[in-house]
């Protein structure tokens, strides 16, 4: 019984790993966003969020994603159990596309 629940334990805890593997790409996707912005090559994404997720009523805004080799932030949306993607030139803030409506 003690070896069945350390195994378990074990299983469990070797299973948080790959989290935080998972989460290097993000820190470099916001790495490439703050420089961007900084030198002033993108818009700040409080900018386009500001002006976009009011536009979205009735959506949950779920979260940016960025594409910087792209030069492109994909904006996330969810009503139920439809996803909304809108795609802003990081560069200029302006709205290149919607998908999922």
């Amino acid at each position: 019984m003690i070896l069945r629940a350390s195994l378990l334990l074990a299983v469990a805890v070797s299973g948080l790993a790959p989290g935080s593997a998972d989460s290097r790409p993000r820190d470099r996707e916001q790495d490439a966003a703050f420089r961007a912005t900084q030198d002033g090559s993108f818009v700040p994404l409080r900018q386009i969020e500001a002006r976009i997720v009011p536009q979205m009523r009735g959506f949950t805004y779920l979260g940016p994603e960025l594409d910087p080799s792209a030069g492109r932030y994909r904006l996330k949306f969810m009503r139920g159990p439809q996803v909304v993607w809108i795609d802003v030139d990081a560069r200029t803030g302006q709205v290149l596309g919607k998908s999922g409506f």
